[in-house]
């Protein structure tokens, strides 16, 4: 009984996660900016700035930017223990400044237990991206076709660099604005 339980439990997470994907979506971004902002103010720093898109058509949803540094950052989230092996890449990221992605892990209650990171030096843009496979749209149309997205393409876990903490995630992005 208790591994029906179990089963049950764990079956109603995965559901929630999907069905609230865009409520699970904006809780984490403004988890992450506050985050960000909070560890800015225990360094003592008081001018970065964390802007967001209201849509990520130029294929961000974070703009980090302090001094010389401007990071356009891609989001994308997992429940830790997923099995996802790669995550969709915008094209468009790879003509911002400093364009990067941060692919969240997180608990069945929304905390942060780490982070990876797809990206490179301050200035510099976003790692080649464009040799990784095109990403198809998930439902087909009525003849069960499914259209590329040719703007999109996936990047797979490999790629990216683990940080476990908040402060080794805004490390990465600002470096030595960062201090």
């Amino acid at each position: 009984m208790a591994v029906a339980v179990a089963a049950v439990a764990a079956a109603g997470s995965a559901d929630k996660h999907s069905r609230h994907s865009v409520l699970r979506e904006v809780i984490l971004e403004h988890s992450l900016v506050a985050g960000l902002l909070r560890v800015l103010w225990q360094r003592q720093i008081f001018d970065a700035e964390i802007l967001r898109s209201e849509f990520d058509a130029g294929g961000y949803d974070l703009v980090v930017s302090r001094n010389a540094t401007t990071r356009h950052v891609q989001l994308k989230a997992t429940v830790a223990g997923g099995k996802r092996n790669d995550i969709d890449v915008n094209l468009n990221l790879a003509g911002k400044p400093g364009g990067c992605v941060v692919w969240m892990f997180v608990t069945d209650d929304l905390l942060f237990d780490h982070f990876l990171w797809f990206g490179d030096e301050p200035g510099r843009p976003l790692p080649p991206v464009v040799d990784g496979k095109v990403v198809k749209h998930t439902k087909g149309d009525g003849d069960g076709n499914k259209a590329e997205r040719p703007n999109l393409r996936e990047v797979k876990r490999s790629a990216f660099k683990r940080l476990e903490t908040i402060e080794d995630l805004l490390d990465a992005l600002l470096r030595e604005e960062a201090h």
